[in-house]
């Protein structure tokens, strides 16, 4: 009795400071006293972290994901996290005002001058009164009565707000309840046009401040490689791309090169595995390495460390971030 006792207390003072949680990050967004870390975004990048965060989620209810993304990068200005934040934000509720088994569409696409994203479900839907005032704040939407997942209704407003302060617009339709909901967020759309020549003009100011050097770039992921490797090339550096670790090792064989920059979720042998075989090679044995990988927790950035890896690059990485490692003599 003591010990059940005990538990609930453990889970309601968890709850509360949850919600206390919640409050804070709320009024700290909606007050704008948060800085977003603004840079070019790949919308499909957002996409995927944001389905990992929330699987467990998506798993517990059994609902059936289908993503419709792109072969084309979708590139936006914002903040990488944030905007993960938002797509996690949509992705839980969606989970939890669809019934068991349900499916859940998440679509992205690249309109004139913008970046659509759709969030659609075949759960409770929302009545025209409720999609008034759904992204106000301590609004929610009817759930079962145990209302297991309960909280303050905070999801939808702390979405609009970090959307809008990233020049964005997020939308809710419905047709009534149990006809499920669409959520749209667009985000302005930055071309590759537009992107090359930004980096062009950078360089113009820079070149001639970092050496030209000899990049080893090697990700499974060709438009990823292909996108980093143009961007090096206009930074004035010389690339040499693979997609698989055995090439990376047979190249480093025959070649020299001044800088490594590894994808570290490599079929095969991971780019941790690869660092190593690199380091006993001449070829790249004095190289600086860098990861590029889309996790950046402090465990990730302690394993490459670990592994050898001089700088560790969250994808995708910013122009600025590139020239930096580029630049530095280590």
């Amino acid at each position: 009795m003591i010990v059940a006792l005990h538990n609930m207390i453990a889970r309601q003072i968890a709850h509360v400071k949850s919600l206390i949680d919640d409050l804070l990050e709320v009024s700290r967004v909606t007050q704008g006293r948060v800085s977003l870390e603004e840079r070019t975004v790949d919308m499909k990048q957002v996409v995927h972290d944001s389905c990992e965060q929330v699987r467990p989620v998506l798993e517990s209810h059994r609902h059936r994901l289908n993503l419709h993304l792109p072969a084309e990068a979708i590139c936006v200005r914002g903040d990488h996290n944030r905007l993960v934040q938002v797509m996690s934000n949509l992705l839980n509720n969606a989970a939890k005002y669809t019934p068991g088994r349900g499916v859940i569409t998440l679509s992205a696409e690249r309109g004139a001058n913008e970046v659509i994203v759709r969030l659609k479900d075949n759960g409770i839907g929302m009545e025209p009164e409720l999609l008034k005032r759904a992204f106000d704040l301590f609004q929610q939407g009817e759930r079962d009565i145990s209302r297991n997942e309960g909280g303050l209704g905070l999801g939808l407003a702390l979405v609009k707000s970090l959307v809008e302060q990233q020049r964005g617009t997020v939308t809710a339709v419905s047709e009534g309840a149990g006809k499920g909901s669409e959520l749209v967020v667009r985000l302005p759309l930055v071309g590759e046009t537009a992107t090359k020549r930004q980096t062009e003009e950078r360089v113009l100011t820079t070149r001639g401040s970092s050496p030209r050097r000899r990049v080893l770039l090697v990700d499974d992921n060709v438009e990823v490689a292909e996108s980093v490797g143009m961007v090096l090339e206009i930074l004035g550096h010389e690339v040499a791309i693979e997609h698989e670790a055995q090439g990376a090792l047979e190249r480093a064989k025959h070649e020299r090169f001044d800088r490594c920059i590894l994808d570290i979720g490599l079929p095969g042998m991971n780019g941790y595995e690869l660092a190593r075989e690199l380091r006993q090679i001449s070829g790249t044995r004095e190289a600086v390495f860098v990861a590029h990988t889309g996790y950046g927790q402090s465990e990730d950035r302690r394993l490459s460390s670990e592994a050898g890896f001089t700088h560790h690059l969250v994808k995708p990485a910013a122009i600025l971030e590139l020239e930096r490692v580029l630049a530095d003599g280590h």
